[in-house]
């Protein structure tokens, strides 16, 4: 399909449908190609400075040997009995005890070691977040803009309900990633969307979906992304090829929402296992595998 590019550079197919991943990591690498060229331009400026102060040294040296030069000659032809410049400088230099040694290398690396103990700091916070963070046992895409099912309704209690300890830590924890994608670039861009989606659908930790016609439109409808729920469940009057349509089910009422809260396009889907920009096919496979024992219960469950 022949794709066209729209006024801000992101790329459109010709039915207008924009592809996230790929306007997002454009944004990234002109801004990383813009901050390295800020980065090379200051320093190139700063080797600029130094270069100047380092002749400058170099001249204010040279004129220091030939003043004493002359001064030696001077001497050496008794035209002055004592030179206190040569004097000085053939003084011997005191040897540094040790802690002064060691206040000499912290103040002329102190910009260095501040650096180095900012980003130790860094490393640590990061490491006590992933230590202590809580590990889900599944992980659920609701791609669509619906607050009251994504923020405010009890689907991490029905999704708990079907999994399992699946982590082995004690606890049973179904996390609800929320993406309230509209199709409208501004706005999406504003919210922040497009970074978190493309982040959620180039992972294999996520395979189980809740989505709209919108998110379908323009990024599912594609073979091969999603699995084939029609010869799963050949039978079932809820779906639509590779979707399960939440129209005609008690999901509203079992998940403590509103019916009027949710449109009759919403749907349940599951991705299909493939190779990903962040995560290999055989990783995104055993999340597949986990999942869809639970995909199945919330199947039959909403089928009764």
């Amino acid at each position: 399909m022949k794709k066209n590019e729209n006024l801000n550079g992101n790329k459109e197919d010709n039915d207008g449908r924009i592809h996230i991943s790929k306007s997002v990591f454009e944004t990234s690498r002109e801004m990383q190609d813009k901050a390295a060229a800020e980065e090379k331009a200051k320093q190139a400026e700063r080797e600029k400075i130094l270069a100047e102060r380092r002749k400058k040294a170099e001249e204010q040296r040279e004129k220091r040997l030939e003043a004493e030069r002359i001064e030696l000659i001077r001497l050496k032809q008794g035209v002055i009995e004592e030179s206190e410049t040569i004097h000085e400088e053939s003084e011997e230099v005191p040897e540094l005890t040790f802690w002064k040694k060691i206040g000499n290398f912290f103040y002329h690396n102190k910009w260095w070691l501040g650096m180095g103990i900012f980003l130790a700091a860094v490393a640590v916070y990061l490491v006590y977040g992933i230590a202590t963070r809580e590990r889900p046992d599944i992980i659920i895409l609701v791609i669509g803009e619906n607050y009251s099912l994504g923020e405010e309704s009890e689907l991490a209690g029905y999704i708990e309900s079907f999994a399992e300890d699946f982590n082995g830590n004690g606890e049973v924890l179904a996390s609800i990633y929320y993406m309230p994608y509209t199709g409208n670039q501004q706005k999406d861009y504003a919210m922040g969307v497009p970074t978190k989606l493309t982040a959620e659908i180039q992972s294999g930790d996520a395979v189980i979906v809740f989505g709209n016609q919108t998110a379908y439109d323009n990024i599912f409808d594609t073979d091969g992304i999603l699995t084939d729920l029609s010869a799963v469940y050949p039978e079932n009057p809820h779906i639509d090829k590779d979707r399960f349509m939440l129209k005609g089910t008690d999901f509203a009422i079992k998940t403590g929402m509103d019916e009027s809260e949710l449109t009759d396009d919403w749907f349940i889907a599951i991705r299909e296992p493939a190779d990903l920009m962040y995560d290999k096919k055989k990783n995104m496979q055993e999340t597949y595998d986990k999942d869809f024992a639970v995909f199945n219960a919330i199947i039959n469950d909403l089928s009764e």
